[in-house]
């Protein structure tokens, strides 16, 4: 797509029901690049756009019409061991000239987003046993403040490096069954108030936390078929609440974790 002036944003709206994805920083003017490799030609994706008041609407939409069961979808993700095993590959670059809002929605395989430099305003994956990647390279966060970072998955793995830098008001992370994977430990310097919402219905989850003299709580909750690991440095408010050494009410950054486990493990370090 090529440049568009006059665009205060760029509203993606991007639906494949397989394969891996990439969504990554481009150096082009162009405000979305989207490039893939499609195993069987005849499956055409639908792609559409418009300007209406200085907002680019874009959609990409490639639907399932294979007579493919869910079986054997589900098979070659619980045993595909390479990008190939999907069938489909897509690569989607985005302009750091433009402030994006980004719905994705992805069936079966990987998706990974790496929004480093770029200025994201909201960014919403769902997925249905695809694995997501979400990862920031340090000293390149975004660069507007983003209100919603959300990541809901029915069946697979969620794991966030350097998160941060997203410097979102809520990050959400949902999985049904699986496992979802944070690490907050570099981040120090763009850290800002924020509530991170972990849930895992079965499964696991692994927070590497701030560290400890910057202000945040934690709030857990848990059942008895879930095994819990907290870390000696926080301290106990009540059964279900944690507090970093550098907590305190009045603080103006104070980040928030709320982590719901059913069955499964908890593991801060």
């Amino acid at each position: 797509m090529e440049e568009q002036p006059g665009v205060d944003l760029v509203r993606l709206d991007f639906s494949s029901y397989k394969g891996v994805s990439q969504i990554k920083r481009m150096y082009s003017s162009d405000p979305i690049l989207i490039h893939t490799h499609l195993a069987k030609v005849n499956i055409l994706p639908e792609f559409n756009y418009e300007l209406e008041n200085r907002v680019l609407h874009a959609s990409l939409s490639h639907h399932n019409v294979e007579n493919d069961g869910f079986g054997k979808d589900l098979s070659s993700k619980l045993f595909a061991n390479s990008a190939g095993d999907f069938d489909h590959t897509w690569e989607v670059g985005l302009s750091e000239d433009y402030t994006y809002d980004m719905d994705f929605h992805f069936g079966i395989g990987k998706a990974n987003l790496d929004l480093s430099g770029l200025r994201v305003k909201k960014c919403k994956v769902k997925t249905a046993t695809a694995d997501v990647d979400l990862n920031y390279v340090k000293d390149a966060s975004n660069g507007v403040e983003m209100d919603t970072l959300m990541v809901k998955v029915n069946m697979g793995t969620v794991k966030g490096v350097n998160i941060a830098c997203a410097k979102a008001d809520q990050m959400i992370f949902d999985v049904n069954y699986g496992k979802i994977d944070l690490n907050f430990k570099d981040d120090f310097d763009i850290l800002k108030p924020c509530n991170v919402s972990a849930t895992v219905g079965a499964g696991s989850v692994y927070i590497i936390l701030p560290a400890s003299r910057y202000p945040y709580i934690v709030k857990i909750n848990s059942t008895a078929m879930c095994r819990t690991s907290v870390p000696s440095h926080l301290s106990s408010i009540d059964s279900e609440t944690f507090a970093s050494k550098g907590y305190h009410e009045d603080a103006d950054n104070i980040m928030t974790f709320e982590i719901d486990v059913s069955v499964g493990s908890l593991t801060l370090k």
